[in-house]
Formats: C-alpha cells, structure tokens, sequence
C-alpha cells in the first residue's frame, strides 16, 4: 500500500471525524479506510487511533504523527504544484482557522466568497477558541485576534477589537451605578472562560502602576459566548467580551456599553500565513481577497460600538 496515499486517508478521517466520514469524502469504503489506517499503524509499530464504532481518537503517538503528516502532504501539495507551474491556478483544499464567534460572522462570509470566485478550491474551516500551530495542524490561513510575537508567519494588520463591559439597558436601570471597575462586584455577573471566571483586570488609574482586579461570584459560567450574549441582552447581568461579541445586540439596543474610559488597549485583528504558504496559488489568491473585505467587515463592527 501507498504510504502517501495512507497518510492521506488517516488525516481526512481526522478532519472528518469517523472511518466512515473519510469514505465518504475519499470515495472509499470504511473497509479500505480502516485498512489504510491498519497499515500505517504497523508501519510505525504503534496504535494512531482509539476506535469506537462511532468515533475516533488520537493516541498519544497518533496526535504526533498526524502533525507529521499534515506537513508532508502540505510540502507535497506545494511540490506538486510548483513542478506543474500552476503559480498562477488557485485550486485543491484550503485549510483556514478563527475563533468561532468571528469566524462564524465575519471570515465565513469571507471564505464563502472566495469560493464562488475560485470553483477549483474547496476548503476546511476550524472554528476554535485555542490557540493553532497552522505548521503542526496542517493550516494555511488563521484569523488571529492577539498581540503576535515574532516568527516566521507573514501576518497582516486588518483591524482591531476592544474588550468591553456591557448589560441591557433594563438592567442598568434597575441596578445601582456602575462608574468604576470596583463597583462590578456587587452586581450580576455573567462570564465566559475566555474572560475571566471570577475575577477581571483593568488598566491602572491614576499614577498606579498595577493592573485592578476585580474578583466576584459570577451568577452565570457559560462555555457559549453567544449563550452569555443572550443572557445579558436579557437583563441577566453584565457580561465582559470583544466588542464584536456584542455588536449586534449594541445596535440593536439591546446592550450598552459601559466602563469605557477603564477598558484595557484594542487587541490587534490580523491574518496570519507561513510564510512559505504564500507561494501556493490557492494562500497568496485568498490572502488578496481576504485582506479588503475583513477590513471593511471590522471597521463596521468597530463603528457600531464606538464611543
């Protein structure tokens, strides 16, 4: 059996989810699936995968070895592609990453775009609030809300995102003031893990230079922004989020912002590439396309929050 061929059926399983998912999408029978994934596994002598018969997980060995793999069927893609002289004939399978809430929002309408321009690329777009090694998971493009440290990844500024307090109107309404950090405490709180479960920090005031926590019992711990979202718009309590989390619901009156003269610097949006991937038609096409249009879609978001 091909080794190649092998490593590309175990990786689409991955993304797919199932042996049976991979046959789908390869053409194949969850038989020659499971025996493409049997040979790899006896050719490096350790099990890849956990087995149920309705899902898959990676072993301990097999989360090394997919990252492995990701990288040869990459640098293969690329290969192929230079050899043909296809520089200028975007096609194949695009792999592009984003938190969810804006990749849902804002990049997917993007993608969706670029994919009726360019019909000979298909792609694969993973919604995650982690961060992703785009060499180690195999992905071409990522949508990174962060400050970047250095490294090899070509990264292009599109915009920026506050992290903001907001609540319903009716709540504030109904609850005492809230005109510093410190008075968050004695209120409703509604958190995400991304924000801080139990505790916020704020800039410095005044000529102090140590950040201001402020620690309370939150009323409601949910793993869903949209779900916290709600919540608030509701009258639930105050939430803490990026400013795109709530743009809708703040143009629609649904939420206020408050605290804004305590909020900490906008978080820098960027588009961020190996830089070798940008050789590859279907990266440098979408990167182009992308660029204009996520800057125009955050300078929206920012204008409907602003001051």
């Amino acid at each position: 059996m091909d080794r190649i061929d092998a490593m590309r059926v175990f990786v689409a399983a991955l993304d797919e989810g199932s042996l049976a998912g991979a046959g789908r999408r390869l053409g194949r029978s969850p038989a020659a699936v499971s025996r493409a994934i049997s040979f790899l596994e006896g050719h490096v002598g350790v099990p890849l995968l956990h087995r149920t018969t309705r899902s898959i997980r990676l072993s301990e060995a097999g989360e090394r070895y997919a990252a492995a793999c990701r990288r040869v069927l990459t640098d293969l893609e690329e290969a192929d592609m230079l050899a043909a002289g296809e520089r200028s004939a975007p096609r194949g399978t695009l792999a592009v990453t984003a938190p969810v809430v804006s990749g849902e929002e804002v990049l997917r309408p993007v993608l969706d775009g670029f994919l009726d321009a360019f019909p000979e690329v298909s792609a694969r777009l993973d919604l995650l609030d982690r961060p992703v090694n785009l060499i180690d998971e195999g992905i071409d493009v990522a949508l990174r809300i962060a400050h970047l440290p250095d490294s090899s990844m070509v990264a292009v500024h599109i915009g920026e995102v506050r992290r903001v307090v907001a609540a319903a109107p009716r709540y504030l309404a109904a609850h005492p003031p809230i005109r510093t950090p410190a008075d968050l405490a004695g209120h409703r709180i509604v958190t995400v893990p991304l924000g801080g479960i139990d505790s916020w920090s704020f800039p410095p005031a005044g000529r102090s230079g140590l950040p201001r926590a402020v620690s309370f019992a939150p009323r409601l711990v949910v793993n869903s922004v949209r779900a916290a979202v709600a919540s608030a718009a509701e009258g639930r309590g105050i939430v803490r989020l990026f400013s795109y989390h709530v743009a809708e619901k703040v143009r629609a009156g649904e939420l206020a912002i408050i605290l804004e003269a305590d909020e900490p610097p906008p978080l820098p949006v960027h588009l961020i590439t190996p830089e070798r991937r940008l050789s590859v038609p279907k990266v440098r096409a979408f990167v182009d396309f992308a660029i204009p249009r996520l800057r125009a879609a955050f300078a929206r978001l920012k204008a409907d929050v602003a001051p």
